[in-house]
């Protein structure tokens, strides 16, 4: 997309590729996406690296400034700024904190209500986060490795490729095992996946029934809460369903999200509303990629 509004700071997402047109398989860098475009803001962007990112991690976020004097302060590298100065901003949940925080973006989670709505969004991102990001990991980087390792590592020589990869796996491996993922049998880990895919999908099949109910027309959006407009549940959400969609190192969570159309059916419709711009997945189950 072209550089934010006239009169706002110029925005450049980093997301690890450049591929323009196309999801990338981080699900934190399709959130932070989805975010920009559900408050219609403009951003550009670049390939990046986690060797240059603030936090080692990507996606990171570089905002500079059209002559605002205000301060920066959430996870950024530079403090002031002042007209021409940049701030590079970490971790796809403080830059949205953070945008919000400047006005870029509107507090979407603000008029939620009753309280319990706010508490089920934390909850679903905490969900997908916390517990299956590190299921999905698990798949990619220890049961899909050499695809995972190709793809994530492509700009590389192999002899390169080859180091760094075990380097990954092995810091991947250890992370998984502290954090308890790498602890449980493979089956054990697939039946947590299925738990949490269908819960999703029931979550999403009670609400696209009341957005039926409600007049909301077929290829409209509806949302994973039954509000009139996303929370940040929302943007989580279809980022993790859009990675598993168009990664090639996920091949069981592909197959099993396929199996779920009202997942389909959710991501389909924000894709077609927000970006309509990008390649979209194929829907047929147990193939992979995009069309």
């Amino acid at each position: 997309m072209p550089s934010t509004t006239e009169h706002g700071p110029d925005l450049t997402l980093y997301r690890g590729w450049l591929e323009p047109g196309k999801y990338v398989w981080s699900p934190f860098v399709i959130k932070l996406e989805a975010r920009l475009r559900f408050a219609g803001v403009q951003y550009d962007t670049k390939t990046g690296s986690a060797r240059e990112a603030p936090r080692g991690k990507i996606p990171y976020v570089e905002v500079r400034q059209r002559g605002s004097d205000s301060a920066t302060s959430v996870g950024t590298v530079t403090t002031a700024a002042v007209e021409g100065t940049s701030s590079t901003l970490a971790d796809s949940t403080l830059i949205i904190k953070h945008l919000v925080e400047r006005g870029i973006l509107p507090d979407i989670n603000a008029q939620a209500s009753p309280p319990t709505v706010r508490a089920q969004d934390l909850a679903i991102r905490a969900l997908l986060e916390e517990k299956l990001y590190f299921y999905h990991s698990w798949e990619r980087w220890t049961q899909n490795y050499y695809a995972m390792r190709d793809h994530v590592l492509s700009a590389l020589t192999f002899p390169a490729r080859w180091v760094v990869g075990l380097l990954i796996y092995r810091g991947m491996t250890q992370t998984l095992h502290g954090q308890g993922t790498g602890r449980y049998t493979a089956d054990e880990i697939r039946i947590f996946r299925s738990e949490i895919w269908e819960a999703i999908n029931g979550l999403l099949i009670s609400s696209r029934a009341r957005a039926t109910v409600n007049g909301f027309p077929r290829d409209q959006p509806f949302w994973v809460l039954e509000g009139e407009s996303p929370t940040e549940a929302d943007a989580t959400l279809f980022g993790f369903i859009v990675s598993v969609l168009v990664c090639t190192a996920c091949p069981e969570s592909q197959q099993l999200v396929k199996q779920f159309p009202a997942i389909l059916d959710y991501a389909g419709r924000i894709h077609d509303r927000y970006f309509p711009d990008y390649s979209k997945w194929n829907h047929a189950a147990g193939r992979s990629g995009t069309i």
